[in-house]
């Protein structure tokens, strides 16, 4: 019976893809040049499922193809893609009312009146319809504009052939059919995440002073607070977003093939999250992987030749000028001594319950005008001088096509190749690694051509102070000759070209972790390039040290598989800890009468803590016992100890993966540090060599799931920000960390050898069986074997086939 039923699978595909032609494996080359027809209505897909709910989309072209995978995204998360088009349609205060905050997935925005102010001017500047307008490669291609059209399709098929159950989003009012410009318009989103997405608040709020309100003779900021705020403002470690990653070259494994680690950080909740599956059109395109929520194509992925990651670069994405304004008229600046007139943009916002809102942005030669970046950073508009805020990726709408190269890619020379043609990614790295055993690292983002000659030439005394210590360049707006300039070789006005990016190819490992390119491999360093794309000689973060010191020991160690691949995600080593536990240890145990003074002035018994910091484990993981007092006792010394006051052996660039070390325990703040753990820890009830995972959880379908990994500063690299809840047990929810993870590597036969694990699982809705299946995994630290080859997806034993069209 069991192989009858398997047949009768067998051919129920046969019937129902032979419209497509499935062959066994399909081709992921590019078209040759062949002109595809257009597909205009009536579109459809096939859609397999296998184990985990991942999807398996085949379709005759890329219409069709954004058609299933718009489709399926909307099976598994409507209510969060809803949410995102709201968002970029300016309609959330509509809905939601003006003062509640997005998720800011889409932007820094506070408010909802904020945000809808911001993309409701982008939807009436008519921003997105020009760079759609825009020839390839400077504007999208054909394929990708297909592809958003199916997608907007899909999404909108889905809608009208199901019931919403998701209580987050059932009958509301909110959840509407989607066009390609709102599809299109969530890509320039995620573009601008860096520039003017993170200034959204400046940008509505910036309003011309009046004598009136006795702002008009207000001071700049400070040089060295705002530098300060800036450092704080782009430090890697301080984002939403990071990543690790990691290539390793055929001279390192066991085969001579490559092998290739990608572990992306990225929130847990809302519309940043990534969504698993495979786009095939066969002859053409078969990509298997990661995608970010709203897009048509594979953010993060692997085909038969070639896998590929990211992790959120140190280049800072946009640069302010600072104007000098006409002393009769501040909305009015001087370029070259010509008085220019600001463009007034008045936005009108739909609020709940309420009248609606108007208000005007400002808009110059170098972008809008903005009155901070952040709350720490502010820029005040005064009688006299104003700051226009430039951000290049708000003219690129090309990641999908350079994600589409990628799809196509059959090897690192391609993945290479699309990134210098289509100059699409706004803010990350590039690592990967293919079957002929080459690597490749590429700092190719697109960044405003801010050279370090332009910057000393052009710098106010403002940007003297942050250029050097953050990358941002704040330029005198009223010399035309400050503005970024050209390269020949970039495809857009204003940025660096490909011959400008740091790149390192063939190295036997590759690896970041949103640390500057300075050290992808710690024996061929990159220098060179620019101050805005990051530091050179500079301290790396904990979780870079452990990354390097982890990766080059693997490469040293050779023979390696993806097994091994599999072994680092889940080592749980703590680099913080192997620095500094042991010696905390035997400071515990010589303080007088074993107790320390507390932050509150309480003495505390820290006897206990002596031993379990001692006996530890020095790992993350969830059976690890002393890992939840040393990760409250590292935060709370992080506090105390001023970072030039934690170790005994300070940073060199001679050798930066081991420096500095040794820590002081005789700084005043280390015993009070100690207190406050053993303190925090008692009056919540935890024992304090509980296993981790008894207190750092997650709850899912009213189930807890224990979770490991750690926190950025223990250097982890599975790395989880966890929500600390001392009342309700310990660390009770994760708000981001690892995403989706894949380990890839190749044995000489058709199909790639591959793992991956979407951490929080596909869908968001709680009723859903792929609400939670993949974070159970992920506490267990298993894995999803790869289905890529066709004969692999027709041998699952959770196969199920939709046909999905139009109506």
């Amino acid at each position: 019976m069991r192989i009858r039923r398997r047949r009768l699978v067998v051919a129920a595909v046969a019937l129902l893809t032979a419209a497509i032609t499935l062959p066994a494996a399909a081709s992921d080359g590019p078209s040759g040049g062949r002109a595809e027809r257009p597909s205009r209505g009536g579109l459809s897909a096939v859609v397999r499922y296998t184990e985990y709910g991942i999807p398996h989309i085949v379709a005759k072209d890329y219409a069709n193809l954004g058609f299933g995978t718009g489709w399926a995204q909307a099976a598994d998360q409507i209510c969060v893609l809803a949410d995102g088009f709201v968002t970029v349609r300016g309609e959330r205060s509509r809905w939601f009312g003006p003062d509640a905050a997005p998720d800011l997935s889409l932007s820094s925005a506070a408010t909802n009146l904020s945000s809808d102010l911001y993309f409701a001017g982008v939807r009436r500047a008519g921003t997105v319809e020009r760079l759609l307008a825009e020839p390839a490669p400077r504007g999208p291609s054909r394929d990708a504009e297909e592809l958003m059209r199916g997608f907007a399709a899909g999404y909108n098929a889905w809608l009208a052939q199901n019931r919403i159950t998701d209580p987050a989003c059932r009958d509301a009012a909110w959840v509407r059919p989607v066009t390609a410009l709102d599809v299109a318009a969530r890509g320039f989103a995620l573009s601008v995440l860096g520039g003017q997405g993170r200034a959204v608040d400046g940008i509505t709020a910036a309003q011309p002073p009046s004598s009136a309100s006795g702002t008009g003779t207000a001071q700049g900021p400070g040089a060295e607070a705002t530098a300060r705020a800036a450092r704080e403002l782009f430090a890697a470690d301080d984002a939403d977003m990071g990543s690790n990653a990691v290539a390793f070259s055929g001279r390192t494994t066991a085969n001579g093939r490559g092998l290739l680690l990608g572990n992306p950080h990225y929130p847990w909740q809302g519309g940043r999250r990534f969504w698993q599956s495979q786009q095939t059109i066969p002859g053409r395109l078969n990509v298997a992987g990661g995608s970010l929520l709203g897009s048509a194509t594979v953010s993060i992925g692997h085909n038969a030749h070639v896998a590929w990651s990211h992790t959120v670069a140190t280049g800072v994405t946009l640069n302010l000028h600072q104007l000098t304004l006409d002393p009769a008229d501040p909305t009015a600046y001087v370029v070259d001594g010509r008085r220019e007139r600001m463009t007034k943009r008045s936005v009108t916002v739909a609020v709940k319950n309420g009248a609606p809102v108007t208000r005007s942005q400002w808009w110059t030669r170098y972008g809008p005008v903005v009155t901070s970046l952040g709350a720490s950073l502010p820029l005040p508009w005064t009688a006299t001088t104003a700051y226009a805020l430039n951000d290049p990726n708000a003219a690129n709408l090309r990641a999908s096509d350079t994600a589409l190269g990628f799809s196509r890619a059959r090897g690192t020379d391609d993945v290479l190749a699309s990134l210098r043609r289509t100059q699409g990614l706004p803010w990350v790295n590039t690592i990967a690694a293919d079957s002929r055993g080459h690597t490749l690292f590429t700092q190719s983002q697109v960044l405003p051509r801010i050279t370090d000659e332009l910057a000393g030439r052009c710098s106010t005394p403002l940007g003297r102070v942050t250029y050097p210590s953050s990358g941002l360049a704040v330029l005198d707006g009223s010399r035309g000759n400050c503005a970024p300039g050209a390269d020949r070789d970039a495809v857009q006005p204003g940025i660096f070209g490909p011959s400008s990016m740091p790149v390192l190819k063939d190295a036997p490992y590759a690896e970041n972790s949103n640390d500057s390119a300075w050290l992808a491999n710690a024996d061929r360093p990159l220098t060179g390039y620019e101050r805005v794309f990051g530091t050179v000689g500079t301290q790396r973060s904990m979780r870079t040290r452990g990354a390097v010191e982890d990766v080059a020991a693997m490469a040293d160690r050779g023979g390696l598989t993806v097994r091994d691949l599999q072994r680092q995600q889940f080592a749980d080593r703590v680099p913080a800890g192997d620095l500094v536990a042991a010696d905390a240890a035997k400071a515990c145990a010589t303080l007088p009468g074993s107790t320390a003074t507390g932050g509150d002035g309480r003495s505390v018994d820290v006897r206990e803590a002596c031993g379990v910091l001692a006996g530890w484990d020095r790992t993350m993981d969830t059976g690890s016992r002393g890992a939840l007092l040393f990760d409250r006792f590292w935060r709370a010394l992080a506090k105390a100890v001023p970072a030039g006051e934690l170790w005994k052996v300070p940073f060199s660039p001679a050798d930066p993966v081991r420096t500095p070390n040794t820590l002081n325990t005789s700084a005043p703040g280390f015993a009070t540090a100690l207190a406050d753990a053993v303190g925090e820890l008692r009056a919540a009830g935890i024992p304090l060599d509980a296993p981790l995972g008894e207190h750092q959880s997650v709850v899912r379908d009213g189930v807890r799931i224990p979770v490991g990994g750690g926190t950025e500063s223990l250097g982890v690299w599975n790395k989880v920000e966890p929500v600390w809840d001392p009342a309700h047990g310990g660390y009770t929810e994760v708000t981001t960390g690892s995403s989706y993870i894949q380990a890839v590597g190749w044995d000489g036969g058709p199909c790639p050898v591959a793992r991956t694990l979407l951490t929080y699982s596909q869908s968001s809705e709680p009723g859903s069986p792929h609400h939670a299946d993949q974070t159970r995994l992920f506490s267990r630290e298993k894995w999803v074997t790869s289905r890529f080859c066709e004969r692999d997806v027709l041998a699952s034993p959770a196969l199920r086939i939709v046909r999905v069209r139009e109506r």
